[in-house]
């Protein structure tokens, strides 16, 4: 097999697991994940003082949490949120009622920007961390999705210092070694890029700001 087929079937073959992970999880997402995923108020109240986008990209928008306050700060925005879930768009579609929000159903390992509709913003809240392999492509494809000027936020877990938090993150497919904050600031020019203590520093979280410059 070559190494292009190869990367292919892995990422085929984590998509799937990731499926079959959020049919379960899709129904506790909201109820649970206010308790660790920290930092996604912070992350789009820090792009909006940025960024005043007519054009919006989540990607890994899973339940939709972040759609209202996509919303809130971007009102004349045009929204659109990829996810591979079909359970969590389906939750993601009751949560703004909107003409102007489209949910994709697909990966994200290319652009998703039809010609001459590249994004003002692109959003990563805690998805970067589970594309495993992919994350580079992700980031990749972000970077074709931008306008020149457009920014690219990102929030999500970053490294710990303890083995067992790191495997028990590892079951629930995050990679925690710290390895996304190199790669972004090498493709934008950073605005910010922070980490952040959780839970007496049992872990970290960053939130990154990047613009792209040709």
């Amino acid at each position: 097999m070559s190494t292009a087929h190869a990367s292919t079937a892995s990422a085929q073959g984590t998509g799937t697991a990731l499926e079959r992970y959020y049919q379960f999880h899709s129904r506790i997402y909201d109820a649970t994940r206010w308790s660790f995923l920290f930092g996604r108020e912070e992350v789009l109240m820090r792009a909006a003082c940025v960024s005043k986008p007519q054009r919006i990209l989540e990607v890994g928008c899973g339940t939709g949490r972040n759609l209202p306050g996509l919303r809130r700060r971007f009102a004349q925005a045009h929204i659109t949120g990829v996810d591979l879930s079909e359970q969590m768009l389906s939750i993601a579609a009751t949560k703004v009622k909107d003409d102007r929000v489209n949910l994709l159903r697909r990966s994200y390992s290319a652009p998703v920007h039809e010609r001459g509709s590249r994004f003002d913003l692109v959003l990563f809240s805690y998805a970067l961390s589970m594309f495993n392999p992919g994350w580079e492509q992700a980031i990749d494809a972000a970077w074709e999705d931008l306008e020149e000027g457009g920014i690219i936020a990102v929030v999500d877990f970053s490294h710990t210092r303890f083995a067992w938090f790191r495997n028990w993150m590892g079951v629930n497919h995050v990679h925690m070694e710290g390895h996304l904050w190199p790669y972004l600031s090498q493709k934008f020019s950073p605005l910010l890029d922070e980490r952040f203590s959780a839970y007496g520093g049992v872990w970290q979280y960053g939130i990154f700001l990047g613009r792209k410059q040709s």
